[in-house]
């Protein structure tokens, strides 16, 4: 391939000199000149050649035994939870590396156009980032077959003004540079040229959806699929409009890489179409994604007073020497008391395990509600161990719900933020309001683990707070309605050993009157002809 290049190249550039150069210029320094261009020229093309055969030969990656991966930080493509890595992508690229017995080495970027730069570059082999496929990137790259199709939802805040064409935007319009958005707007600017936009490197897209819901915004553009997750935690966003007809996703490649890793992607895809790892992995992700609400109070006392009362022996028997009713209430917010709850992530039972965690707990079966309680109660518990022993309680235990949510090592970073904004890193109300900053490219490119969903676990211990406070005063009003209960009895119980003893006396009473007539028989003198008639009856 590289030395067709090399000849086109030769071809087009003897062409060319022999109609630019003058007349009068001997056939001898044109040779010469054009001979030092050929070489120049010729070298260049054989360094690219050799730099694109290092960084995209698939029979290179397999000697060495990695791939190197480009993607974006983000819930669809790569994140770390409490218990690894995830995102749709990013398993796909597991899966990937694993065909190929190949060790999988993620780089995320904090932007596209980072990426592609590393792409070119050669740093990365291929991108796995939930890239669309458009016109301006098929000449600049080559593409593995399709594995998604989304659309593009230019989203508002509700109960703002629905835009429902082009000619209704009247406000703010942002997007991400380097997006496959900018392309598309630039193409709607052509019919209509009053449409205006700002890009941004310094923002995301859920920065930018954010920015929505504050008003700094109006509108933003945003991938279905992104949209799907993100509307869990913010309702609020609604759509207006869809910017252009669905766009299919695909992983790219260089655009002169050699053809054989570009023929492993097509047979992979292939695979995984057929197999349904493709529909499994959508499913986990987008399958049932539900909007984030709070459970109303009244769904929790019925849940307390119908369902609590047959598992509550089990949160008593494994909390030991944590208050059972915390641990329930950990339960609640994971399962809503449910031994076969199934999140999108994976995770499974009453306490919602990792597969991982529950190897690493000594548990084998996440649906056994014994076991994971069990494991629950042990992985919460190794949380709080994991506290500086200078941090008090109650503190320790939102830090310690918080690391059971997020992970050890995301709680850490937020804590740092802290300190280096100037408050106080062993405070639950200081870091909370930090760890949401961990969503923010300023400042988790700057952390040691990176992107979370930082919202999450202010949402969740809050939660577990709030279930817990309620759980507490309605199992302190049963134990206060136990004892009335029990006092009751013990009067009924009182009283009617009472009436028994009375009663007792009465038929003593009457025993000893039976008695004493029984000694003394009373006299009865008939007459003659009663007595007669006595003896006829």
């Amino acid at each position: 391939m590289a030395n067709s290049v090399i000849h086109d190249t030769i071809e087009v550039m003897t062409k060319y000199y022999s109609f630019s150069i003058k007349s009068n210029v001997t056939s001898k320094l044109v040779t010469k000149f054009t001979s030092l261009l050929l070489v120049i020229f010729t070298t260049a093309l054989l360094s690219a050649c050799n730099k694109e055969d290092d960084s995209s030969n698939l029979s290179r990656i397999l000697a060495r035994g990695y791939i190197n991966v480009g993607t974006i930080f983000g819930p669809t493509n790569y994140y770390t939870t409490a218990n690894g890595f995830a995102g749709f992508e990013y398993e796909l690229a597991k899966k990937y590396a694993d065909s190929l017995n190949v060790e999988l080495r993620i780089v995320p970027m904090y932007s596209l156009d980072e990426l592609f730069i590393k792409l070119n570059t050669g740093e990365v082999d291929l991108l796995a980032a939930g890239l669309s496929i458009t016109d301006k990137r098929l000449q600049r790259f080559r593409f593995a077959p399709s594995y998604e199709t989304i659309s593009q939802k230019l989203v508002f805040k509700q109960g703002n003004v629905r835009p429902r064409k082009v000619e209704d935007l009247t406000g703010k319009l942002m997007v991400t540079s380097g997006s496959s958005y900018v392309e598309n707007l630039e193409n709607l600017k052509q019919t209509h040229s009053e449409l205006t936009w700002r890009e941004t490197t310094e923002f995301d897209s859920e920065e930018l959806l954010r920015k929505v819901l504050s008003g700094e915004i109006d509108y933003t553009i945003i991938d279905s699929n992104s949209l799907a997750i993100n509307r869990r935690y913010h309702p609020e966003i609604s759509i207006g409009f869809s910017i252009d007809k669905p766009e299919p996703l695909a992983w790219v490649v260089s655009k002169n890489s050699a053809d054989d890793i570009l023929a492993s992607l097509v047979e992979f895809f292939g695979i995984v179409h057929h197999d349904g790892t493709l529909l499994a992995l959508d499913d986990k992700y987008y399958g049932h994604i539900e909007k984030f609400n709070y459970v109303e109070t009244r769904t929790f006392i019925k849940a307390v007073a119908g369902t609590l009362p047959k598992f509550q022996p089990l949160f008593e028997k494994y909390a030991q020497e944590l208050d059972w009713r915390l641990l329930a209430a950990i339960s609640y917010q994971e399962s809503h008391w449910n031994p076969t709850a199934r999140s999108y992530t994976g995770v499974r039972g009453m306490m919602m395990l990792t597969l991982a965690t529950a190897k690493q707990m000594g548990i084998k079966s996440r649906l056994d509600t014994e076991q994971s309680i069990r494991g629950g109660a042990k992985y919460f518990k190794r949380m709080i161990a994991m506290m500086p022993d200078r941090i008090p309680t109650p503190d320790r235990i939102w830090f310690a719900l918080a690391s059971y949510n997020i992970g050890f090592g995301h709680l850490n970073d937020a804590r740092i933020i802290t300190q280096r904004q100037g408050g106080d890193p062993d405070r639950w109300v200081e870091v909370k309001t930090r760890l949401p900053l961990l969503q923010q490219k300023k400042y988790y490119k700057n952390t040691k683990y990176g992107y979370a969903r930082g919202e999450e676990p202010v949402h969740y211990v809050d939660n577990i707070r709030r279930y817990y406070d309620t759980l507490r005063w309605l199992d302190d009003k049963a134990k206060e309605q136990a004892i009335a209960l029990k006092l009751a009895q013990e009067k009924l119980d009182a009283s009617e050993l009472m009436s028994k003893e009375e009663m007792s006396k009465t038929l003593i009473g009457e025993s000893s009157e039976q008695a004493m007539s029984q000694e003394n028989p009373k006299v009865i003198v008939l007459k003659e002809d009663e007595e007669e008639s006595e003896s006829v009856q």
